[in-house]
């Protein structure tokens, strides 16, 4: 992101500096929407990030770690600075130490462990703005769908299911979806519905200037997480512009096989475009590699791959069977090859009652929160705010 003081040195005029903070618990499209919007509002977005014992006192346990949580928001291509550690309740001290103007949050209260409204010392300061939450997805609603291991949020298509989940004991899976769950612990299915103008406003809508060397990956990235955003670093670091290919909801499905992928493709393309590395997608993308891929979006000079097993495509080829005999094929390493999709969904499986207790928790906490929401509109049409 280019610092804001360069577009506004030559009118003189302060930048705007905004301020968002949050758990960014499984770094998402939602949250990424409202970074988005945050960053358009001024010429600045500092983004503060709750520590895991802080999110601990105050909501529950996180999935992700505080380094991942951290190197994911500081991923997206609208995030001028990370504060890592940021105080739960906003306060404007915080504000003044990073030269703030205003806070943005979405339209919806965020309370602490009192019950306490996190921004009403920013809202009563006048320094608070909102902008639109994203409908349809949470970090609560994706660790639903890991919980009831469901596959009613995939996009539907002809291809088949053919083998059951790739790293994860099927007889815990099994025993794991069985049993009796408090009434209201796990979320239902929500279905996001992306539109043309939602990819617009994500894409970076930069074509690859002459000379430029592209680059070409593919894969599901389901759970948009530090594993994919370092492979798409290294991959981006062979070239100048990097295509990303992301293979639809059957493909994933027919390869892996169980509730995969747990983020359907439109969600999953959102993910990835956020990502400052991605210059483009291909939405859908076939699973092998063909000569379409590689000559009719642009002229791909290398098709990088992690350093990891892939499995074969259903027709049992492998899917860089072209690249490689091309001699374009590379494999690279990263820091977080430990850090998988799969992984992830063990780590909700090993928590199984944590995870549950605290989605009743959240369910509750949620109830609340919507009626002073509810309270603070009433009052606002009441005072014609």
């Amino acid at each position: 992101m280019t610092d804001s003081t360069t577009n506004t040195a030559s009118t003189g005029r302060k930048p705007v500096r905004v301020w968002v903070d949050g758990c960014f618990d499984m770094m998402h499209f939602g949250h990424a929407n409202a970074l988005r919007q945050a960053r358009a509002m001024g010429d600045y977005l500092v983004v503060g990030v709750h520590s895991d014992a802080e999110i601990e006192r105050n909501k529950g346990p996180c999935v992700m770690k505080e380094d991942e949580r951290y190197a994911a928001v500081a991923a997206c291509k609208w995030v001028d600075v990370v504060v890592k550690d940021a105080p739960y309740v906003t306060t404007l001290e915080i504000l003044d130490e990073y030269d703030i103007d205003f806070v943005v949050h979405g339209d919806d209260i965020t309370t602490a462990a009192d019950g306490t409204d996190c921004y009403q010392l920013v809202k009563d300061a006048g320094r608070y703005k909102e902008c639109k939450r994203t409908v349809g997805i949470s970090t609560t609603e994706l660790v639903g769908r890991m919980l009831l291991l469901t596959r009613d949020h995939h996009i539907r298509g002809s291809r088949a299911v053919r083998s059951p989940i790739q790293g994860v004991d099927e007889t815990v899976v099994a025993n794991f979806s069985q049993g009796s769950l408090p009434a209201g612990a796990l979320t239902g299915i929500a279905h996001y519905l992306s539109t043309s103008k939602k990819i617009i406003q994500f894409s970076s809508g930069r074509e690859p200037k002459t000379g430029d060397k592209v680059v070409y990956v593919d894969g599901a990235f389901d759970l948009f997480h530090t594993g994919h955003i370092e492979f798409f670093k290294r991959a981006r670091e062979l070239g100048d512009y990097l295509l990303v290919g992301i293979h639809d909801d059957q493909t994933v499905n027919a390869v892996k096989g169980g509730n995969f992928p747990v983020m359907n493709l439109q969600e999953r393309v959102l993910g990835a475009l956020q990502c400052r590395y991605v210059d483009e997608v291909i939405i859908g993308a076939p699973y092998s590699v063909t000569k379409d891929v590689l000559e009719d979006v642009y002229h791909v000079d290398v098709v990088v791959h992690g350093a990891s097993d892939q499995p074969l495509d259903i027709d049992g080829k492998d899917p860089y069977d072209l690249p490689k005999r091309l001699g374009i094929y590379h494999e690279v390493e990263h820091p977080r090859l430990d850090l998988t999709t799969t992984t992830i969904i063990e780590r909700i499986i090993a928590n199984r009652h944590v995870y549950i207790e605290r989605q009743a928790r959240k369910a509750k906490k949620a109830i609340a929160e919507a009626e002073a929401e509810l309270r603070e509109k009433e009052l606002k049409a009441a005072l014609h705010i």
